[in-house]
C-alpha cells in the first residue's frame, strides 16, 4: 500500500509517517519508481508507535523498545522484557515532568491568591505601576515629517 492509504488507515498524517521512516521506525519497501510501498504489518506499527507517543515516549526511545513488540492481530504488544529498563526509565523522566507541572501550577496558584487579595482596579492602570519594556533605540511614534 501507499503512503496515502497507511494515513488513511491508521490516522497519522503522510508527514508524520515520513517522520517516522526518517527515524527509523518504519522502513517501507521502494518501488523503481520511488515510491514507497508499506506492508499490512505496517498499520500496527504505526498505530503502536502513536499508542508510545502519547504514553510520552521519544522516538529514540521507542526505536529501542520497537524490536520488543509484536503483532498479535490488535495491535502491538510487547514480547520480551528487555525493554522494561527503558520503560522505567521514560516513566521516571515523565513522573520528574509531571512534579515540575504541579510544582509551577503551586507558584501560579500562590501567585493569584497574592493578586487576589489587592483591590480590583481598572487593567490599563496596570501600565502605570511597570511600564512596558521597549528594545533599545525603538520609538514609540515614528518621527513626523515637516
Amino acid at each position: 500500500m501507499q503512503i496515502g492509504e497507511l494515513s488513511r488507515l491508521t490516522g497519522a498524517s503522510v508527514r508524520s509517517l515520513r517522520y517516522y521512516e526518517e527515524q527509523g521506525l518504519l522502513r517501507p519497501l521502494r518501488r523503481p519508481s520511488g515510491y514507497r510501498e508499506f506492508r499490512k504489518e505496517d498499520v500496527a506499527t504505526v498505530r503502536g508507535i502513536r499508542l508510545m507517543l502519547a504514553a510520552g515516549l521519544s522516538t529514540t526511545t521507542i526505536g529501542e523498545v520497537l524490536p520488543c513488540m509484536t503483532d498479535d492481530g490488535e495491535g502491538l504488544t510487547p514480547s520480551c522484557a528487555g525493554m522494561l529498563p527503558d520503560l522505567h526509565r521514560e516513566r521516571e523522566r515523565l513522573s520528574a515532568a509531571a512534579a515540575d507541572l504541579l510544582a509551577a501550577r503551586d507558584r501560579l496558584d500562590a501567585l493569584l491568591e497574592a493578586t487576589s487579595r489587592l483591590d480590583p482596579a481598572d487593567p490599563s492602570e496596570c501600565d502605570t505601576v511597570v511600564p512596558p519594556v521597549r528594545p533599545p533605540g525603538l520609538n514609540p511614534r515614528p518621527a513626523s515629517a515637516t
